[in-house]
């Protein structure tokens, strides 16, 4: 994942998740949902997973927020 601060056009956090060199998911801050990027990663999972996910990722950009505010 990565975080920004005051760029222009640019989400504050974005996070991909990758398998082989080949994205499989895509998160970021302005949309605040994870999503899959391929279609076999959508066929194997479910609302309940991306429920479950969003949560997590949600929890990562609190915590990349918090880190760039002390750096």
């Amino acid at each position: 994942y990565t975080g920004s601060s005051e760029v222009p056009n640019f989400p504050e956090f974005v996070a991909v998740g990758l398998v082989d060199d080949v994205q499989m998911v895509h998160y970021d801050s302005n949309t605040r949902k994870p999503g899959p990027k391929q279609d076999w990663m959508r066929e194997i999972t479910d609302e309940r997973y991306w429920e479950k996910e969003t949560q997590i990722y949600r929890s990562y950009q609190q915590t990349s927020k918090n880190n760039t505010e002390i750096a």
